[in-house]
């Protein structure tokens, strides 16, 4: 089925042409879309209504709805469950910066990868996302929320580099002029470390920031939080990443999360620091949203500082994400697996 958030305006044009409509009548959609944010046929009173009932036949537009709503206490995150045409939800998270609206978008229903400290793979993977399901995801953020956008993160539910196809179309649909014109230096993609899609990525002729979940300073600690280790070793994907920084010029950013008692030791900083010291990447360090439905936990404050601030100290360039989320389950994940138990 034809989906037109999928398209190009060029796909589009021949689309309509195909149909005996005016390829200019393309220019008209986008306009309506993109700029307006209209997404009903009947809405879009430019086109002749003989064209309009004809699209309602031939490319209806299958807008998600929202089934839950969450808004943070300080107003800051938005989370939306979005259903799709399919019956299916996918989670996304609105987030207000003092830089801008940054959205956190997801590339999957479910995930396979199945990391410990992540609820998103907790009911198993179902299926890819389209692009234009993901380019959804920000249109409902226009509709429901706000039209307002700086930047968008591909961390949400999945991992996107086993869907590579569908999210690289995805981040040239909303970096095309005639959509949401979104610069490359504005995506993010996170990835588990999917490696010879890492090497992929690379060649792409995409300046994005690439976020590499590293979580763990050795092997054996990163297989027990992360299943995807016992295929792609910490050694290899230290190197992918490596390699997409001297072929693109940016810096990786690694993801390390922050888990009371397993992560944020002393031990792990001490070997996160001969391991990262004196690179030119950065650290960010998460601390992992309470999660009751995988059981693991957040830090106390004392002890992420002293962790943060020894690898400071050592030569590692690292951050302390600030939290935005937690009262509303903002974690990949939650609020799809708490619907699916009502």
């Amino acid at each position: 089925m034809n989906n037109l958030f999928d398209m190009t305006k060029k796909e589009l044009q021949t689309f309509l042409v195909a149909q005996g409509m005016k390829k200019f009548r393309a220019d008209q959609i986008f306009h309506y879309v993109y700029k307006e944010n209209i997404f009903s046929w009947d809405e879009m009173v430019l086109l002749p209504k003989k064209d309009r009932q004809l699209l309602k036949d031939v490319l209806p537009i299958h807008f998600p709805e929202i089934v839950s709503r969450l808004d943070a206490p300080d107003g800051q995150t938005v989370k939306l469950l979005l259903q799709l045409a399919d019956g299916e939800t996918v989670e996304t998270v609105l987030m207000m910066h003092d830089y801008g609206n940054s959205i956190c978008v997801s590339s999957q229903v479910g995930c396979a990868v199945n990391c410990a400290f992540c609820a998103s793979a907790k009911n198993g993977f179902v299926r890819n996302l389209s692009a234009g399901e993901m380019v959804a995801q920000l249109l409902a953020f226009r509709k429901y929320v706000t039209p307002e956008l700086h930047s968008i993160v591909i961390m949400g539910t999945g991992e996107p580099l086993l869907n590579y196809d569908n999210v690289i179309r995805f981040m040239k649909l909303i970096h095309d002029k005639d959509t949401l014109y979104l610069g490359y230096r504005n995506m993010t993609l996170s990835t588990s470390g999917i490696v010879p899609k890492m090497y992929d990525l690379a060649k792409e002729g995409m300046p994005i920031t690439l976020a590499v979940s590293l979580h763990a300073p050795n092997d054996a600690l990163r297989r027990r939080i992360m299943p995807i280790a016992e295929k792609y070793p910490l050694e290899a994907v230290l190197q992918a990443a490596r390699h997409y920084f001297d072929v693109t010029g940016r810096k990786v950013t690694f993801e390390y999360i922050l888990i009371k008692g397993l992560t944020c030791t002393n031990a792990c900083a001490k070997e996160l620091a001969r391991l990262l010291g004196g690179q030119n990447i950065l650290v960010n360090a998460i601390p992992i949203n309470d999660n009751y439905d995988v059981g693991l936990y957040r830090p106390d404050e004392k002890t992420m500082n002293e962790f943060v601030t020894y690898l400071q100290r050592h030569g590692v360039p690292v951050t302390l994400r600030r939290e935005m989320g937690s009262k509303i389950q903002a974690a990949c994940g939650q609020l799809r697996i708490k619907r699916e138990k009502i």
